[in-house]
């Protein structure tokens, strides 16, 4: 039987996962999943794990009320409430899309500016602001906070397993930044999917998830590999026109709530 065996939420992109055992869903995936975003403060471009390394060990804890804690080694935690989502607007970009998003304010500035080591400022991601999906895949309609493409991503529990065993070492799921860990399904079972259903929800498979070199940063301790694995090994034999191919991305049909251990069923 398919089950949903982890959930995973990342409040802050680039940031330190949650690991969860529920959360409800709303149009843009999972409950706070990504709705908060560092950017230059002199461009606003996004900054992530790709420029900032230590980002890894960024902790931004979601609360019910949609503010964040911010906490890491070394530094005094803040918390930092949500603000209003038509105030203090920053025109800012991620990838090619330039919306204008409210600002957390100076305090959250200092704080994350003192972290990467430059001026930084701390972004929030309201849903009536959500971007679209990228063109050609999915639906005119579909939206994402700020992910990178799409509002989920699941990955098989075997096709870890199988990936860990051509590089000869265990590889931590972390590594890939899925929202959603299915256990029971053969390695990469999830490539053939269309549809699925976990609980009430309904799903779609929009895209396989091109992997970059993010995926060598060890989650537990922020370095990378010296060896370039897991990128070097997905390389070899998951290799397509478009990059290697790790997971699916997926949009969620209506919202609900999800558990780990629920049941999964592929409808398509």
């Amino acid at each position: 039987m398919l089950r949903l065996s982890a959930l995973y939420r990342y409040p802050l992109k680039s940031g330190k996962a949650e690991s969860l055992q529920h959360s409800g869903l709303d149009k843009l995936g999972l409950d706070g999943d990504r709705r908060w975003m560092l950017v230059d403060e002199a461009s606003g471009r996004f900054l992530t794990q790709r420029a900032v390394t230590k980002m890894s060990q960024l902790s931004a804890l979601w609360n019910s009320a949609g503010g964040l804690t911010l906490s890491s080694p070394g530094h005094t935690s803040l918390d930092v409430p949500l603000p209003d989502e038509d105030a203090a607007l920053r025109g800012v970009t991620i990838w090619r899309d330039t919306p204008r998003l409210p600002d957390a304010g100076d305090a959250a500035a200092a704080w994350v500016s003192e972290f990467v080591g430059a001026p930084t400022r701390l972004v929030h991601m309201p849903l009536k602001r959500a971007r679209t999906t990228q063109s050609g895949y999915g639906r005119d309609d579909d939206q994402v906070a700020l992910a990178d493409g799409y509002p989920l991503l699941l990955i098989g529990q075997a096709s870890l397993e199988d990936l860990s065993e051509k590089v000869g070492r265990p590889m931590e799921m972390l590594r890939f930044r899925p929202n959603l860990v299915i256990e029971g399904a053969d390695a990469f079972a999830e490539d053939g999917w269309k549809r699925l259903r976990i609980g009430d929800v309904e799903f779609r498979v929009v895209k396989p998830c091109a992997r970059c070199i993010l995926t060598t940063i060890d989650p537990r301790t922020g370095e990378r590999s010296a060896d370039r694995e897991p990128f070097a090994t997905l390389n070899g034999y998951r290799k397509t026109e478009d990059g290697a191919m790790f997971g699916q991305n997926l949009v969620n049909d209506g919202v609900g709530h999800l558990e780990v251990g629920m049941p999964v069923t592929i409808l398509e």
